[in-house]
């Protein structure tokens, strides 16, 4: 049976962002933009309110019919000029927090330029509802439309278990590793060339 989806719309954003925080509360990467555990439990929401409305304003949020996972994507022109400052961010989630300006800025850093291309910011599941194939069902349907339409996809992969389920899907590692300062986990910058339809998968 198929996963039911639908375009998530201003009105699901407390939904969106209570579903984000859920899936990225154990993340390497928030964990590393917040290593200690009752200020990321503060914090954290509204980091994930500040990347759902960047994304509800410029992009599109896939939404699986009974909420339990989401899909972050922007539509990136060939020349990669991204709006959001990294800066403001911070000062509306933490403004003492230098590493939330830090994430952002580094995998801009990284961001591949020069062709268009759609990019899955971040995609979460309930924590309850993890390999029942339903991440794989939100990405499956952008990149079937990336198929049709000759673009290429783009991500980070930010765990040693996402790149592989990644990988699975047709990415590959674009470029060098990101290893985050400090200790800090690493993340996979992971690109996904259109397949014709005589492409093997």
């Amino acid at each position: 049976m198929g996963v039911a989806i639908r375009t998530a719309g201003q009105g699901d954003r407390e939904l969106v962002v209570r579903l984000l925080d859920e899936a990225f509360q154990d993340d390497p990467v928030s964990g590393w933009v917040f290593p200690e555990a009752e200020d990321r439990r503060a914090h954290h929401p509204a980091l994930m309110a500040a990347f759902t409305d960047i994304v509800l304003a410029a992009g599109r949020i896939d939404l699986t019919e009974d909420g339990s996972a989401c899909a972050l994507w922007l539509s990136m022109p060939a020349d990669d000029a991204e709006d959001d400052d990294p800066g403001q961010v911070r000062q509306a989630v933490d403004p003492d927090n230098e590493r939330i300006e830090a994430i952002g800025r580094l995998t801009a850093a990284i961001h591949p330029s020069g062709r268009a291309h759609e990019y899955l910011w971040m995609i979460g599941v309930a924590p309850g509802r993890q390999g029942e194939g339903l991440g794989t069902a939100l990405i499956d349907a952008v990149l079937d439309r990336c198929d049709r339409e000759g673009l290429p996809a783009y991500l980070e992969a930010s765990s040693a278990r996402s790149r592989k389920l990644y990988e699975r899907l047709g990415f590959e590692l674009a470029g060098p590793v990101l290893d985050l300062p400090e200790g800090g986990p690493t993340m996979w910058p992971m690109w996904r060339e259109p397949r014709t339809a005589g492409t093997a998968s």
